[in-house]
């Protein structure tokens, strides 16, 4: 038997990483293994996927010498930074240097970078329509992951840059889910008026970055958007009815109000928000359902979703 071709997955213990490691994995007849890099290879998270057959690796993002080690001998990887977890656009875009330059120095012959868009093509900071956050960005999460694409492109690695939607599981989380109103029933506050958002499963980020790895070669250089659906505030709240057999009505608050409310991120998401409410052409157009199936055949819609998740959404 060929020996598999190795896949360096960063984040392997959170989300996105998460979701392609256990793709990789349920594939024992791919081409593909697994090396899965954690600053943890002692956690819970990190001992499952080893006992599913991955190589745990320890690395750090903040120390550029443990990711060249983890890259080195591997086929691949899949690049990813998690701003939530330190509120900082510029330790973001020194992460992303510090894995383009590694996976450079590794020969790596293929890259996935989970980027997003940088707004400020759109919204320069002269913009008073939403104001500006830490001096420099109007989407800080999304700013710093766009702007850090010329690290890979600049070394003439072979990238190809993916581009993710809203994650459902935001309503398990991240507290977005419908709230109890003062009629007793259930109203779920997005900041998005009539437009579309385009969301997915956070599983099927990782099974879909698993097909863009399978398509090789034709992938690189390209720039691939994938979502479950596009769905309306209405279309999304009348789903919530349907799984939870309770009425659920859509309230499009402002993005005003939403950044007013004053969690950590408040700021962040609620120009987020409204971004993708006033450029849904921007926003919307790359991100295609029809390809994210062509890649992950498995993917779910939001109905789906719900139907397997919606115990666990906190009901307000």
């Amino acid at each position: 038997m060929a020996q598999k071709k190795v896949i360096a997955v960063v984040g392997s213990t959170g989300a996105q990483g998460g979701g392609l490691a256990r793709a990789i994995l349920a594939d024992r007849q791919g081409e593909f293994a697994v090396r899965a890099l954690t600053r943890k290879p002692q956690s819970e998270a990190a001992r499952s996927l080893a006992g599913r057959g991955a190589e745990i690796v320890p690395a750090d993002l903040d120390q550029p010498e443990t990711l060249r080690r983890a890259f080195d001998g591997a086929y691949g990887a899949y690049c990813v930074t998690n701003f939530w977890e330190h509120f900082s656009p510029e330790r973001e875009l020194a992460q992303a240097q510090a894995m383009a330059r590694a996976a450079r120095d590794a020969g790596l012959r293929h890259v996935i970078w989970s980027t997003l868009e940088d707004t400020r093509q759109w919204v320069p900071l002269s913009d008073l329509r939403m104001p500006t956050l830490m001096e420099k960005y109007k989407v800080p999460h999304f700013d710093a992951k766009g702007e850090a694409n010329h690290f890979f492109s600049d070394l003439g690695l072979p990238v190809t840059f993916l581009l993710t939607s809203f994650y459902w599981e935001n309503f398990i989380y991240a507290g977005m889910g419908p709230k109890a109103d003062s009629a007793g029933g259930l109203m779920l506050s997005l900041p998005m008026g009539d437009q579309k958002l385009p969301g997915i499963a956070v599983e099927d980020i990782g099974r879909c970055a698993y097909g863009i790895f399978k398509r090789g070669q034709s992938l690189v250089g390209k720039t691939v958007g994938i979502a479950g659906e596009h769905l309306t505030g209405v279309e999304m709240a009348a789903a919530f009815t349907r799984a939870l057999a309770r009425p659920v009505r859509y309230h499009p608050i402002s993005p005003e109000e939403y950044r007013s409310l004053g969690f950590p991120g408040a700021q962040d998401l609620g120009n987020m928000f409204q971004f993708k409410r006033d450029f849904p052409e921007v926003f919307c157009k790359p991100r295609s359902p029809s390809i994210a199936r062509s890649l992950n055949p498995s993917l779910q819609s939001f109905d789906a979703w719900l139907a397997e998740n919606k115990n666990r959404i906190p009901i307000g």
